[in-house]
């Protein structure tokens, strides 16, 4: 099933179970595979849940153009509006919950009961003269430099880190090795994109302005989103959000803690 965004791109997306509406929006380089977890937790608890494959991702067309953050916050417009969704949860993980900033900001709330930040790529990553919490230039361009001398091995690299193993999580090396082979599906263009848009979007003025309730879940031992650049941060500019924070959990808190997550995010939509 696909819908077509503003400028052609056919986005897949899946359709599961009835009721109220969640809309799950997924990080960069992963896919809608990434909610194996949450999609039968939630539709079978009498919600209706709706997760596509980004622009470059899955099933997805992977165009040349449209991976700025305002083009992606369109495509979930798309998603939105040609499935006519309302009163909708908005639930995002790492780079899929600065769309959702992105989205409020563009578009507004109409659609919009509540959202939930995952581990997300927010406030704003990079160190500037007003924003020195930021990570510093250089440590983005050797990442990307990295990325662009070999994807695998940078994949690699990071995928223990991505759960924090070394902290006793209950992630299987099965598990481990089926999120890098997701992510390596990713189109390398995509990726290279979706990194730019993850370090270099500028959210703050977007969380000020959230008047939906939202709920915010960062792991404390994130390597992906260091938790006092982003999760901590997030919650401070979100008028009336409420924090949650794993001790032990990564960036892949999706996962690592699907049990604790899937409670907390039912606790707050049913609030």
């Amino acid at each position: 099933m696909y819908v077509e965004s503003h400028d052609g791109t056919r986005l897949a997306y899946e359709d599961y179970g009835q009721g109220e509406t969640l809309v799950f929006v997924s990080s960069a380089m992963l896919n809608t595979e990434m909610w194996e977890y949450q999609l039968p937790f939630f539709a079978e608890r009498g919600f209706r849940c709706v997760a596509f494959d980004r622009r470059g991702h899955g099933r997805s067309d992977r165009p040349s153009t449209g991976y700025d953050i305002d083009s992606t916050a369109d495509d979930l417009a798309a998603v939105l509006t040609q499935l006519d969704l309302r009163d909708v949860t908005l639930i995002g993980h790492s780079l899929g919950g600065a769309e959702i900033a992105r989205y409020l900001a563009r578009h507004g709330a109409v659609r919009v009961a509540r959202v939930v930040f995952i581990a997300a790529m927010l406030p704003f990553l990079k160190r500037t003269d007003d924003n020195p919490q930021g990570l510093p230039q250089e440590a983005i361009e050797a990442s990307v430099a990295r990325l662009r001398a070999d994807r695998p091995k940078w994949l690699a690299g990071q995928k223990e880190a991505f759960f924090a193993t070394h902290l006793g999580n209950d992630v299987s090396p099965a598990l481990v090795e089926h999120t890098m082979a997701q992510c390596l599906s990713a189109s390398p263009w995509a990726t290279l994109q979706a990194q730019q848009a993850a370090v270099h979007t500028d959210s703050r003025a977007a969380l000020r302005e959230i008047g939906v309730p939202a709920l915010v879940v960062h792991g404390a031992a994130d390597f992906s989103a260091p938790v006092e650049v982003t999760g901590r941060r997030t919650a401070e500019l979100i008028p009336g959000a409420t924090y949650k924070e794993y001790p032990t959990a990564g960036h892949g808190i999706y996962a690592s803690h699907h049990a604790q997550l899937n409670a907390d995010v039912l606790e707050f939509i049913k609030r």
